[in-house]
């Protein structure tokens, strides 16, 4: 990637984009209006390309410039120079789909676009001594911005102000501890707050953010994978390759076969290219994953990557955070448990709620239940943060108080009551906290003189329909995971009531093993996590993944990024923590855990329906290959016009491929999408192959037919062939996708019948002789391919369905 990039150089001496212009006086007024329509004039705003979707001209280059698209449009131009214009079928089907595939994408980039408006993200700003929210974009240049809990930073910056700001850029620097910040120290772009509040000054915006400079790199040097786009690409290498030498060994044999008729020669050597080129197989597979984001936003699902629509259907391991998931998120207080009596401890709650100017949710709570007192004021305190797992506020005359898990604050034997008592409440499946007091305040350091005071139990909402979900997910074989940085008996019980299984064995997650294969085979064995940190949680998606797990994780918090970076896929809800939302690939608008079943499925359809399109492409396209380097070696005539195979092509492939692109499949994904197609491709193309050169031949010389009689009797041949191979791959039979092959085969049979179809196409009457020999020779090409494929079947079981 050349020289690294410098975070500080960046953003020091507290300006790196101008100079000359006045900046903020402080974080109480901000910029005025007409600072910030200077900045805006001026270009220093913090808009950056951050598109969910191509635009329309790169959708309309990669819809019309490609390499078939290119081989067919020279053959076109041959075939409208030497005629008839009936062999140009080939060039309308190259339009239609390539007009298909633009006006598709165009509707799934709508769709996109629209859901991301609605969910863009925002950034509180003080200006003219106002805090508003504004769109991340319109921040400018020396804007004063608040850090609150989970806040994504969104411009480089120099911190301002700082109540026990800490903020973690392990995203951006690699960092792996939260950092603590005070006025002076610079903020990056990228990273988040995990604690604390306070307020900074944007000095480097836009494009020349550090956070946008990485993410420019990372597009450049590091391009997502997929094994299906992989595949296909590998499939039309293949193509090209086997085109560039079958392609002027079949004009050198045409040539030979009718050296009288040279423009005859070139609509069999067009004819024969033609058939080789897996026209629809990009188109389809576009097409799928255009309309897969469509019905995913009808469900208020934003896919940030589309990628992330072929990840989904890989998920093997589904992990989810219990606070925002699997509950509503919205805690209340449930019970009080006075353990020092002599305590003021509705006061202190109170307090302690009033005291964080930005309060999470269990502070929320619990202001909502103890008003602030007017006489209790802070005068020094320590943040709550994931990592810690407490809070302390000192109130001067009224002592010092510490709110947290209490696993983390009571240590020693003498404790040994209370854990249980705190154990048993965990065990209901209420949240429990510890409120204590000390004499001395500590600073970043628990007390070693706390009080027990009281405990407080929240209790939460379990979602209405989370046993549901979760039951689909068990049914569909994806195992489910809880990683929760709450007590292990909260987090099991919670479980139990939505039926996970494995909920009765939980794990402390501060004590896993410290080698990855031992954290691997304990992730594979158990369900439940409790108290897990957030590199916990990141370690815990990693060890999956080293066993070959495809992660999806699920989360809203700030704790939950790390791990939604981590995994395969990352969902964020839409009501979570901007944090967790910037970093997922897939985003739940409404916060829905229930859409999340229709999200996987929708993930398996398409790619499952690919791999399906692919199987028949590619046998067309082997059958076209052998074909052709059969009647090369022979030196026989090409058995086809354009416009025939144009015909069987549109009724076997080309109309039942775009239904089935759409159909329902809930199979799951697996690796070896390539050698799976090109398993079954293969025997059926060559079946067809030798099928219709067989009848092809003995129509010509054994029934002393003429060339138009034989290429009817390939037609009908060559049809049969395509349309049993339809149908293996239309397994199971549902009433619709019968009356597609019936309706195909009826479509085929109105053209041999009627006479205007018939001239049309170049196909002709049949005598009874040559009747017999197509009645015979399709019936056992079909047996053939049936057999053929049965046999394959029954060696691989992972015959998609």
């Amino acid at each position: 990637m050349g020289a690294s990039i410098a975070p500080t150089a960046l953003i020091a001496g507290g300006r790196s984009q101008a100079s000359g212009a006045s900046i903020a006086p402080n974080a109480n007024t901000g910029l005025t209006d007409e600072q910030v329509d200077e900045r805006v004039r001026r270009g220093d705003i913090n808009a950056v390309d951050r598109r969910n979707s191509r635009t329309i001209s790169g959708i309309l280059i990669s819809n019309i410039f490609t390499r078939f698209n290119a081989i067919l449009g020279v053959l076109l131009c041959i075939i409208l120079y030497i005629g008839p214009l009936q062999d140009a079928l080939f060039g309308g089907v190259l339009v239609v789909n390539t007009l298909i595939g633009i006006v598709q994408e165009v509707r799934a980039k709508r769709a996109l676009d629209r859901l991301a408006v609605i969910s863009a993200p925002t950034a509180r700003v003080v200006r003219s001594g106002h805090t508003i929210d504004i769109p991340v974009a319109s921040v400018v240049l020396d804007d004063v911005l608040e850090f609150r809990p989970g806040d994504q930073v969104v411009a480089d910056g120099i911190v301002l102000a700082s109540e026990d700001l800490e903020i973690d850029e392990a995203l951006v620097s690699g960092e792996s501890e939260p950092l603590l910040k005070v006025p002076g120290d610079c903020a990056l772009s990228g990273s988040f707050v995990t604690a604390g509040h306070g307020h900074y000054r944007a000095t480097a915006v836009g494009s020349k953010a550090y956070a946008q400079k990485l993410s420019s790199a990372a597009k450049v040097f590091k391009p997502a994978h997929s094994e299906l786009s992989a595949g296909i690409n590998r499939i039309l290498r293949y193509v090209l390759w086997t085109i560039a030498v079958a392609a002027p060994v079949l004009l050198w044999s045409q040539f030979r076969a009718q050296p009288l008729f040279h423009a005859a020669a070139l609509r069999s050597t067009v004819a024969g290219v033609v058939a080789m080129v897996p026209q629809g197989l990009v188109l389809l597979t576009s097409l799928a994953m255009a309309v897969a984001v469509t019905r995913l936003g009808r469900r208020r699902a934003l896919i940030q990557e589309l990628p992330a629509v072929e990840t989904l259907a890989r998920v093997t391991t589904l992990c989810l955070d219990k606070t925002g998931t699997l509950t509503t998120g919205k805690l209340n207080i449930a019970d009080l448990e006075i353990l020092d009596a002599d305590a003021e401890i509705a006061k202190a709650l109170g307090a302690l709620a009033a005291a964080d100017p930005a309060p999470n949710a269990t502070l929320r709570a619990i202001a909502s239940k103890y008003p602030a007192p007017t006489d209790w004021k802070a005068t020094d305190k320590v943040a709550f943060s994931s990592a810690r797992k407490w809070s302390e506020v000192c109130f001067g005359d009224h002592g010092n108080w510490v709110l947290g898990a209490p696993d983390v604050m009571l240590v020693g034997d003498m404790h040994a009551d209370l854990l249980k008592r705190a154990a048993a409440n965990a065990k209901t499946g209420r949240r429990v906290l510890l409120l204590a007091h000390a004499r001395a305040f500590s600073n970043d350091q628990l007390p070693a003189d706390l009080v027990p005071a009281a405990f407080v139990l929240l209790a939460e909402d379990v979602r209405s329909n989370a046993a549901e979900t979760l039951a689909y997910f068990v049914r569909e074989g994806v195992a489910i995971k809880i990683i929760s940085g709450d007590h292990p008996e909260t987090v099991a019980a919670v479980a139990r009531q939505v039926g996970v299984p494995g909920a009765d064995d939980p794990v402390d997650a501060l004590h896993l093993p410290s080698g990855n294969a031992a954290l691997a085979t304990l992730m594979e064995a158990r369900s439940i996590f409790g108290r897990a940190t957030p590199e916990g949680k990141r370690a815990m998606i990693a060890a999956l993944q080293s066993k070959g797990h495809v992660v999806a994780m699920t989360g809203d918090g700030v704790n939950d990024v790390l791990a939604l970076k981590q995994a395969d896929i990352g969902i964020a809800m839409g009501a979570g923590s901007g944090a967790a939302r910037a970093i997922a690939q897939l985003t739940l608008l409404d916060g829905n855990f229930a859409c999340l079943p229709y999200v996987l499925a929708e993930g398996r359809r398409v790619i499952a329906n690919i791999e399906r399109l692919a199987i028949l492409f590619v046998t067309k396209t082997v059958f076209a290959a052998v074909l052709v380097g059969t009647v090369a070696a022979a030196g026989l005539v090409y058995p086809f016009l354009p416009r025939q195979l144009s015909l069987v092509g549109a009724l076997t492939i080309g109309i039942p491929a775009f239904f089935l692109s759409l159909a329902p499949n809930s199979r799951r994904a697996r690796p070896g999408f390539l050698p799976r197609v090109l398993h079954f491709a293969i025997p059926a193309g060559i079946a067809a192959a030798i099928a219709t050169l067989a009848a092809y031949s003995i129509a010509l010389y054994s029934a002393n037919g003429s060339l138009d009689q034989a290429s009817t009797v390939a037609s009908l041949v060559l049809f049969s062939c395509g349309l049993a191979n339809l149908a293996y791959l239309c397994r199971p039979f549902t009433p619709l996708r019968v009356l597609l092959l019936v309706a195909l085969a009826a479509a085929f049979a109105s053209v041999l019948i009627v006479p205007i179809s018939r001239s049309f196409f170049a196909l002709v009457a049949l005598s009874s002789n040559l009747w017999f020999t197509a009645a015979i020779s399709g019936a056992l090409a079909v047996m053939a391919v049936l057999l053929l494929l049965s046999s394959v079947t029954r060696k691989r079981a992972s015959m998609p369905r």
